[in-house]
């Protein structure tokens, strides 16, 4: 028996629970009592950019949707109540602070029980041992698949936000290598070396990189990894791109699912989906419908384009 699970990963880029005084309070007299965010004082930030974010999540339609650049749970919590349906839509949340100086983390939504949350945030980076290895976490969360009333599977999440390419994809190559190699070292810790495809987990997330043919991707060890499928690729290349970079006007696949091999195997009738209606109408080459509100930077969705398959689990 094997039941299906629509599996998705968004970078929902600045997820914050932030907010400003309303106009006419005076901050000095508002604040007096120290920080209280009072609904009479205080408006929430970011509002028209969450709630097409909203309307992403909920187009999706995932079962299981791996985020990132989340502040913490409690904002999630948050915006599941105000875009989302609440609780009664994805009663599971799964998240832990992470290592980014600017709050932005990983963390699961899931209609399906979360049985298992383990962080590797406190790995630290061989290279520089005061650092910490992972830019936010690989956080390692078991879901439970029911086949039937009798039966249930785990699938393993390896939930990931790797070093961005600011300050330049060479020089910060180094950083996404060693951390592409550590995931592909969690997954043998947990699975054993020997054929850990042959289990099932889905390493996914925002690993900020793309691959290449000239060696200069940090990523392509893990991407190209026999043990998972990059299942992108079964979408034609030009229809690959998750992210459109402003300033060097690129199209670029950085956002990944990649599946066990036999959880690939097993979904091989499956073509992920890539959903861009809510990207910013400077990404001129999707040319399709956009959501209501959609500006030319700003509001927006994201950067990044929610990504997004059915995968069969034995």
């Amino acid at each position: 028996m094997s039941t299906t699970v629509r599996l998705a990963t968004f970078n929902v880029e600045n997820l914050f629970a932030r907010w400003r005084f309303k106009d006419g309070v005076v901050p000095a007299t508002a604040n007096t009592r120290g920080w209280v965010v009072d609904q009479t004082q205080f408006e929430e930030l970011g509002v028209d950019d969450k709630a097409i974010t909203g309307a992403a999540v909920r187009e999706i339609r995932a079962d299981v949707l791996a985020l990132q650049e989340v502040e913490n749970v409690d904002t999630l919590k948050h915006f599941r109540a105000q875009a989302l349906g609440g609780r009664a839509e994805y009663p599971y949340v799964a998240g832990v602070d992470g290592n980014d100086p600017r709050l932005i983390d990983v963390a699961v939504l899931s209609k399906l029980p979360i049985t298992r949350i383990r962080s590797h945030q406190h790995l630290m980076d061989p290279v520089s041992p005061t650092a910490a290895l992972f830019s936010r976490d690989c956080l390692e969360v078991d879901v439970e698949v029911r086949e039937s009333e009798s039966k249930s599977t785990t699938v393993t999440l390896f939930v990931n936000h790797f070093k961005s390419m600011k300050g330049g994809r060479p020089e910060t190559r180094g950083k996404r290598q060693r951390q592409a190699a550590k995931v592909e070292e969690l997954v043998t810790g947990r699975f054993g070396s020997a054929s850990p495809g042959d289990h099932s987990f889905v390493i996914l997330g925002d690993l900020n990189d793309y691959l290449g043919p000239d060696g200069s991707s940090g990523i392509d060890g893990l991407v190209e990894w026999d043990q998972v499928e990059n299942v992108v690729t079964r979408l034609p290349e030009a229809d690959q791109w998750t992210h459109f970079f402003q300033e060097g006007k690129e199209y670029r696949q950085l956002d990944y699912l990649l599946p066990s091999a036999s959880v690939a195997a097993a979904s091989a009738e499956s073509v992920p989906e890539i959903l861009r209606k809510g990207m910013p109408l400077r990404a001129a080459r999707y040319t399709g419908p956009r959501f209501p509100g959609v500006g030319t930077d700003k509001p927006k969705a994201s950067d990044h384009c929610p990504l997004v398959m059915d995968f069969t689990i034995a």
